[in-house]
């Protein structure tokens, strides 16, 4: 039985640099993981420079909770351990012997295994940290149990992967990773496609799970979204969530016994000249993604969307949760009176600029502003792309205030950062609204807890 919802308010931005659809390998030599992924996490190292490691290694667990472990998603040495600010880990980095081996943690027959025993395999291979929960978006306590888990099937970002494409023939391994979660919550698992573009038979024909579709513009492809309408998360409650490749992940541990930390990444943006997949492993490094197939200018390369995603340098690493590496001008420029311009190669979510006369068309977007910081403005204009029930302008104020009855009477629980990354694209006051709800989320987790 699947349930249809159709998302009306929102924004689908067209971008040019949409990544083609082959796959080839990455091999790249290096490969990290970086803790401050991890929202929440207190990392406690577990090895030092020169150590050897394998796939499944341990690298470091979180001191809050020291069940949850963080291990090598390939095997080789531990190059380096790299700290920032008052000793912040920051990432520990893999020098790859390109031989991929792994520790052997057993096979097993899902069918026959209890919760508990599922829960302990997956905590000691190092796969737990691939759920996550909601509110808050943290990884999963694996001492409580969801109401229900959520698979997000699609992404409507811009210049998103194609999940339908990075699970073609993994039909076994998907359903795998799909019984287990059902061992998890005594609830549904819920998996949720795109009415238009989801053609896979690997989604449509997956088992045991509750499967729904969606419709509409971005952010119809949000997990936030899906749980508000299908079973919305009340105070208290909580929900689990992941994606394909994380449950694909899953499903080989048991079926294999390995921490298979395989990954299909996209490269795409304007900047890239030819944009296509990458088959590696989780944290791969986008040296090779990247040379002499990027523009000579300054460029930024982002792990994940353009929207929501994590600036990184040429030699960095693609992030633990991300299916994609996003290469984009930098806007460092000041355009004399760009305000009386036309502006027909801009893009506009208002009509301020002639892009509403194109609707189809793709543009070439940087890093610029296109204005300073000032105070905000009623417009009117974030509803009209914020499809929850919710009023986003009065949130936001409420966690600057750092009200907590507000922030909770206002919806707080229902949406992460990423939900407003479209408010902050339309916002004319050209404030960093998603770093405001993430700073709301870690106060409310940090009062409640």
């Amino acid at each position: 039985m699947s349930t249809t919802f159709i998302i009306k308010k929102g924004l689908d931005i067209k971008l040019l640099g949409e990544a083609e659809k082959t796959i080839v390998d990455l091999n790249a030599e290096k490969y990290a993981i970086k803790p401050p992924d991890f929202i929440g996490c207190f990392p406690k190292v577990l090895v030092k420079e020169g150590d050897k490691v394998t796939s499944g290694t341990p690298l470091f667990f979180d001191k809050n909770r020291d069940n949850i472990i963080f291990t090598s998603p390939v095997s080789g040495k531990v190059e380096a351990i790299r700290r920032g600010a008052k000793r912040r880990l920051l990432e520990i980095i893999i020098d790859s012997d390109g031989k991929y081996e792994a520790i052997d943690f057993g096979a097993a027959n899902i069918n026959e295994l209890k919760k508990d025993e599922i829960v302990e395999k997956m905590l000691k291979s190092g796969v737990w940290p691939l759920l996550r929960q909601r509110p808050y978006s943290v990884i999963a306590n694996p001492t409580e149990t969801p109401k229900a888990i959520f698979v997000a099937a699609y992404d409507t970002s811009p210049l998103a992967p194609d999940f339908d494409l990075i699970v073609h023939g993994q039909g076994k391994e998907f359903q795998a990773g799909l019984d287990v979660l059902t061992k998890l919550t005594e609830g549904k698992v819920h998996l949720n496609v795109d009415t238009k573009r989801t053609t896979s038979k690997v989604f449509l024909n997956s088992k045991n799970v509750q499967i729904n579709t969606f419709g509409g513009p971005h952010p119809s492809g949000n997990v936030s979204l899906h749980i508000s309408k299908v079973d919305p998360i009340n105070k208290g409650e909580l929900v689990w969530y992941l994606y394909p490749q994380d449950v694909l992940t899953i499903g080989k541990l048991f079926l294999e016994g390995k921490f298979d930390s395989s990954r299909v990444i996209a490269l795409a943006g304007s900047e890239v000249k030819n944009p296509k997949y990458f088959k590696t492993y989780i944290g791969a490094s986008i040296s090779n993604m990247i040379d002499n197939n990027t523009t000579n200018g300054d460029n930024r390369h982002i792990s994940g969307t353009v929207l929501t995603g994590e600036k990184i340098e040429k030699d960095g690493f693609v992030g633990f949760y991300d299916s994609m590496i996003t290469v984009i001008p930098e806007g460092k420029y000041h355009e004399f009176f760009g305000w009386m311009l036309p502006g027909f190669g801009k893009f506009s979510f208002s009509k301020t600029f002639p892009a509403w006369l194109t609707p189809n068309k793709k543009f070439k977007v940087d890093t610029n502003l296109h204005g300073g910081v000032r105070a905000y403005v009623m417009t009117g204009k974030f509803e009209k792309v914020f499809p929850f029930d919710i009023y986003p302008l009065q949130l936001i104020k409420a966690v600057l205030m750092e009200d907590i009855d507000a922030m909770e009477n206002l919806g707080i629980y229902e949406i992460d950062h990423e939900d407003f990354a479209l408010c902050e694209v339309i916002d004319t006051s050209k404030t960093e609204i998603q770093a405001i709800i993430r700073k709301g989320l870690d106060m409310m987790r940090q009062e409640m807890s």
